[in-house]
């Protein structure tokens, strides 16, 4: 058969044809998509007349679809279904594709075809995608002269090795580190249905008769806050704490470290002081010293309020005997506190957050009622693995709008966490509507047993939905502005706006039934549990201001400086920032920051934070002005949704809420005010 990455995708909304894809199309595919696209390249270089928006620009955001087609089909598979062979061949492709990128990037006479291009006449979209090609290009080196550029060469090369092996030993840790129990009494505190799943996570692990309670990214792993038995918690605990530290071949780092290291020499060669500096150049803060400002004000009183915590936490832990408390006590100790002072335990929410009404009613439900877009399962489409569901959805017209994939289960293939990414990217320039994906890692219960979810597992569908509208509402014309393609500080906002939805009264409502009995939650749950919404921000805030506070200090080391003690760096990082509490290790330290040494975010892990203030400020305009309705949906996607990067973020920002973001919703919310 010919290989499918060759030609456009027949099905609907060119859905990758996965049932034709074997992982041995993905090498010749990726070798006949970097020969296209060279061509394509050359014949641009070449063009004998003058360069000018059409033959150069938009030329080349015509150029290289069948390596596009392969791309994302293969790194949606390294991220959520990573066999040994998918995980060899990123291996090997992955330094051919950033020589390929330097092939372009570092191009002498394609760049002065950039640099030529007058923008004079263009439409607003048009120039501003000339001047953020001739920004991608000086950022990659195009003015080096031949040294520099030949030196980048070996540093994008080193540095895709890098992350690949980062990413994959920590995939392999994270298995390896899951926690096995052989008496379920140790399990005690876990809802029947979490046991039940680390049961069949067990038996498919090959230890029938065991339990295994699998990781999840952060540090904090959600059984932590039911398990009573301290022991297990602090196995739990300490299987997640150290993972990527331990002296086996898994151990990540070095490979932090050197990435580190290599990431300031290339700052160093583009003008920059540090790589945080090269990073932050091209996002919405204004500069380093003003992420810094942000972050140092937040640190002191997130701090004091994480203190505060922890004297009641340790009273709780006093009347069960416990005279000193531990860093893997403290999730349990504070669902204890927040039962005793606001009647809440989300832990008994369980039952009334099943799956499959979380996301019909509760998910889809909502962008429905803002929106008018509908969702309709596609059982004729098939994903890149069994567990994958696809959904098409259309405005309320009935015109197509795209389709969203959902992939909610973890297993041993899949990196941990929760994200979106997209297959098809919306462009008018290319005929292309938005395919998008959502990933969690929630634990897949035994075969015929309801999928009954957390709190923040509900939260994180609702959050990463927000990313997939961002996907799915573009409206653009060049692919390089679609959707989620906007500065990192800002692709969090959308994301976060959606969370508010899950606790809406007319959503929360309409998915937060009893899975047995069809009860809806009890009268006042949702107020009590408004009115605790502060309890554990402390915790919550310092975790958090201590993974952005370590990933900037590994990002501010000047050039040829090394770090010989990864270990004791962080240490000495999280110390000057003011934020090293034992009892409040930051949400994830180096040994497994894929964030930051293998997604992208490095640099640039403040951007939650910094996107919150946007996110925050948007909550309350819409508190202000009827919340749930069709006209603020609409707003919103016209004015900010549908913009992706097509114009400046933050001017998108200023025209749907009519003036500059305000810091006091964020500060209120965190209890920081």
């Amino acid at each position: 058969m010919s290989n499918p990455f060759l030609s456009t995708s027949t099905l609907p909304y060119q859905l990758p044809p996965f049932d034709q894809i074997s992982p041995d199309d993905f090498l010749p595919a990726f070798k006949a998509g970097f020969e296209e696209h060279l061509a394509e390249i050359d014949a641009i270089t070449r063009n004998p007349q003058a360069p000018d928006f059409e033959n150069t620009i938009a030329a080349m955001e015509l150029a290289g679809q069948t390596l596009a087609r392969t791309a994302a089909a293969f790194f949606t598979l390294t991220a959520a279904d990573a066999t040994d062979q998918v995980q060899a061949i990123e291996q090997e492709v992955g330094p051919q594709l950033a020589a390929h990128g330097d092939s372009i990037h570092l191009n002498k006479d394609l760049w002065a075809r950039v640099e030529a291009v007058s923008v004079e006449g263009l439409d607003a979209e048009s120039s501003r995608l000339v001047q953020e090609y001739r920004r991608a290009f000086i950022r990659a080196g195009a003015r080096l002269d031949d040294d520099g550029q030949a030196r980048m060469r070996e540093l994008n090369s080193r540095l895709s090795v890098l992350g690949t092996d980062y990413a994959q030993k920590l995939l392999r840790d994270t298995n390896n580190s899951a926690l096995l129990v052989s008496n379920a009494a140790d399990l005690a505190g876990l809802s029947d249905d979490g046991i039940a799943s680390a049961a069949a996570a067990a038996a498919e692990a090959g230890s029938e008769g065991s339990y295994l309670l699998s990781l999840i990214l952060p540090t904090s792993q959600p059984a932590l806050a039911s398990l009573t038995n301290r022991e297990t918690r602090r196995r739990l605990f300490e299987a997640s704490l150290n993972r990527g530290f331990r002296g086996n071949g898994d151990n990540t780092l070095a490979l932090a470290a050197e990435m580190a290291a290599l990431r300031a020499e290339r700052a160093a060669l583009l003008g920059f002081a540090t790589h945080a500096d090269f990073a932050t150049d091209n996002q919405t803060a204004p500069s380093l010293e003003a992420i810094h400002s942000m972050l140092g004000k937040l640190a002191p009183p997130a701090v004091r309020n994480a203190n505060a915590e922890a004297e009641l936490l340790r009273e709780a832990a006093r009347r069960d005997g416990i005279s000193e408390l531990a860093a893997w006590d403290w999730s349990y100790y504070s669902e204890q506190v927040r039962r005793e002072k606001f009647s809440v335990d989300r832990s008994a929410l369980r039952p009334y957050f099943e799956l499959e009404r979380v996301l019909a009613d509760g998910v889809f439900y909502a962008a429905n009622r803002l929106y008018g877009i509908t969702f309709t399962e596609r059982p004729d489409l098939v994903g890149y693995h069994p567990d994958v569901r696809i959904w098409e959805v259309k405005n309320d017209d009935g015109s197509p709008l795209g389709l969203f994939l959902g992939d909610y289960y973890t297993r041993d293939t899949k990196a941990g966490g929760a994200w979106m990414n997209s297959l098809v990217h919306q462009s008018a320039l290319l005929g292309t509507q938005a395919v998008v994906i959502n990933n969690l890692n929630i634990p897949k219960p035994p075969a015929g047993e309801p999928t009954l979810l957390s709190f923040d597992e509900v939260v994180t569908a609702f959050h990463e939905f927000g990313h997939a509208l961002h996907g799915l509402f573009s409206d653009v014309t060049y692919p390089q502005f679609s959707g989620t393609a906007v500065p990192r500080d800002f692709v969090e906002y959308p994301s976060q706006v959606n969370e508010m939805w899950m606790l809406w009264p007319e959503v929360v409502a309409n998915f937060a039934r009893h899975h047995e009995t069809g009860e809806p939650l009890p009268s006042g749950v949702i107020d009590r549990i408004e009115a605790a919404s502060t309890w554990g921000e402390g915790f919550g805030t310092t975790e958090y201001l201590g993974a952005a506070l370590l990933d900037l200090a590994w990002h501010e080391l000047s050039p040829g400086e090394t770090v010989t003690d990864p270990q004791q760096f962080e240490a000495d990082a999280l110390s000057r920032a003011g934020v090293a509490l034992e009892l409040v290790p930051p949400r994830y330290r180096s040994g497994y920051f894929k964030h930051i040494f293998a997604g992208g975010y490095a640099a640039s892990y403040y951007a939650y934070i910094w996107s919150e203030v946007l996110d925050a400020d948007t909550v309350e305009w819409f508190k202000e002005n009827g919340g749930l309705t069709r006209e603020n949906g609409n707003r919103f996607r016209r004015e900010l949704l549908s913009r992706g990067n097509s114009i400046d973020p933050l001017e998108a920002f200023r025209n749907f809420r009519g003036r500059e973001a305000a810091i006091e919703p964020l500060l209120h919310r965190r209890g920081l005010a």
